[in-house]
C-alpha cells in the first residue's frame, strides 16, 4: 500500500496515511479510478487528498396548470 506522512487532526500529530486501493485506476468510488482516500494508520481518521467536489445536480421540476 502507498503511504505518505501527513497531519492527522484526530491524533493531532504528524502521522503515517496509506491509501486503500493504490493500484491506478481500480478504487470504485472514483469515477477516474484514482483514490482521494487516506487513512491514519495510527486512528483511522480519514482524508481526502485531490478529491474534486461537483455541485448536486439541479433537481427537476415537472409544473402543471390547473384548469
Amino acid at each position: 500500500m502507498a503511504q505518505l506522512t501527513r497531519h492527522c487532526s484526530d491524533c493531532d500529530g504528524d502521522r503515517p496515511f496509506e491509501q486503500h486501493h493504490d493500484q491506478p485506476g481500480q478504487c470504485p468510488d472514483s469515477p477516474d479510478g484514482e483514490c482521494p482516500e487516506w487513512s491514519c494508520i495510527a486512528c483511522g481518521g480519514a482524508l481526502l487528498i485531490g478529491a474534486v467536489s461537483w455541485p448536486a445536480e439541479p433537481a427537476t421540476i415537472e409544473l402543471h396548470r390547473v384548469a
